[in-house]
């Protein structure tokens, strides 16, 4: 059925998905009998768009009028994946400079002091979430991408010439940590704009520039620091940041314009609402352990004496047997690729939720395994697999949060208030972790094995229960 102008709502306004400010998906639905209801399945917010009639000035598109597809749609994703590469790239990569911190520019901090670099980088990606979410919705996405693309560079450039742990905390910590989140929430929900049925495939594709950057950045590290010092190997990193930042900055655009009521930072409504806040406290509970691996599988490849043989024949140093240990990392990053993709294609048609679900109880069930490795092949075989069930954790709660929001005009606002638990969770997990390792003994390590274990079995127990709700809340409301 083709959508004439007639049939748009008129507006002043308009929400990141396309439905009208005032308007509820299921009121925007009675325009036509092709869309179901968007409080029923989760596929409801998916469902095939037969036009993208643009909407005219000033005037809201509905959630039919989403091109989901087409070469300015792929051209957003293509940006998205070079902002992914800037933000949770980096953090993908931080096991690699954990270790160089550990065994030779912080050797006097413990590895708890060492990973609240990360994690707070990781953090500030998640809790800025609260303020880019609601900004993004009042049409400052532009004034967001090129404030945060200029922060993570500079971060990088100003870490290349530390030489303190509170200088690093500073530049790799925070500076970087909040260009990340003026950046990646904003980069995530313009996705909706361009994207309904599709939508989580789109979703992990641009995902997919995380790991490829975990992949890439580590082994670029591990061999140019022996070679020309760490102030340079950084430096090679921020210039390749730098050059990739021209293309968001060049190509990415909104589709519609802001709505004409500013959004709130924060919606109380939220907090009555049963499935979205248990999604949260999952969350919050999934993320805690969901890093460790990223952060310490190098330095349990080092500290039990897991090297290539030809390192060990040779009688390696610490720097060789870092830079061999370092394609763990990669190995981590290359699984959490194809984590990305099917996963998120597969939620396309069984549910965002669902498929989280899913993946967070097989990281569980992985990182437990983790206990049993000795030996490299083991280890290399872990971190594929925990790659990829980390991949759909991490790829998938965008288009899960969308699903679980009645009003998507509301969905960066949601998307903030997300992001608050599981950035906190963030912020703490490594460090705890870090603080179970204190003595690097055997029972240490396998108290920081069962820490990520347990935490992400919380994680994935909570979201099967989110599902359950969220769909007998459906029935109920189809009477």
């Amino acid at each position: 059925m083709a959508i004439t102008e007639k049939e748009v709502p008129e507006s002043g306004g308009a929400s990141v998905e396309g439905v009208d400010a005032g308007t509820s998906p299921e009121n925007s639905d009675k325009k036509t009998d092709k869309v179901p209801t968007s409080v029923g399945a989760e596929t409801a917010t998916t469902n095939p768009v037969k036009t993208a009639t643009p909407p005219r000035p000033g005037q809201a598109p509905t959630t039919m009028t989403v091109p989901d597809g087409g070469w300015n749609a792929w051209l957003q994703v293509a940006c998205s994946f070079v902002v992914m590469i800037n933000t949770w790239g980096l953090i993908n990569s931080f096991g690699v400079f954990q270790t160089y911190y550990e065994t030779e520019l912080l050797r006097g901090h413990s590895s708890s002091a060492i990973s609240w670099v990360g994690s707070l980088q990781g953090a500030l990606l998640l809790l800025l979430g609260i303020v880019s979410g609601p900004l993004f919705d009042a049409g400052n996405f532009r004034r967001l991408m090129v404030g945060g693309l200029f922060l993570i560079v500079f971060g990088m450039f100003m870490t290349s010439i530390c030489k303190s742990y509170w200088q690093v905390l500073l530049a790799q910590g925070v500076c970087v940590g909040v260009g990340s989140g003026l950046l990646f929430l904003p980069a995530a929900a313009i996705m909706s704009q361009y994207f309904a049925r599709r939508r989580a495939f789109a979703l992990g594709m641009q995902s997919v520039g995380s790991p490829l950057a975990g992949i890439v950045f580590p082994i670029i590290f591990s061999r140019l620091q022996p070679a020309v010092g760490f102030a340079w190997a950084t430096r090679v990193i921020a210039f390749i940041l730098l050059g990739l930042s021209a293309i968001p900055v060049a190509f990415m655009r909104t589709r519609v314009p802001p709505p004409a009521r500013k959004r709130a930072f924060f919606e109380p409504q939220a907090l009555r609402d049963g499935p979205y806040m248990l999604f949260n406290l999952a969350g919050m509970f999934a993320y805690v352990g969901l890093y460790v691996p990223y952060f310490y599988i190098q330095l349990f490849a080092i500290r039990h004496g897991i090297v290539a043989p030809g390192d060990a024949a040779a009688g390696s140093s610490s720097a060789d047997e870092a830079s061999s240990s370092a394609y763990l990392v990669t190995v981590l990053n290359a699984g959490s690729i194809l984590g990305r993709l099917l996963p998120n294609l597969a939620a396309d048609r069984l549910g965002s939720v669902s498929m989280l679900a899913g993946t967070t109880l097989g990281a569980a069930v992985l990182a437990l395994a983790w206990l049993g490795v000795r030996r490299l092949g083991g280890l290399v075989a872990f971190a594929l697999l925990f790659g990829f069930f980390n991949g759909g954790v991490t790829s998938l709660p965008p288009s899960a949060i969308a699903v679980l929001t009645p009003d998507l005009s509301r969905l960066g606002t949601r998307m903030g208030m997300t992001f608050i638990f599981t950035g906190s969770a963030v912020l703490v997990g490594t460090p705890i972790a870090g603080a179970i390792l204190r003595s690097y003994s055997e029972a240490a390590w396998n108290g920081l094995i069962v820490y990520s274990g347990v935490t992400l079995m919380v994680g994935g127990v909570g979201f099967l229960a989110t599902q359950l709700a969220h769909v007998r809340r459906a029935t109920a409301a189809k009477g």
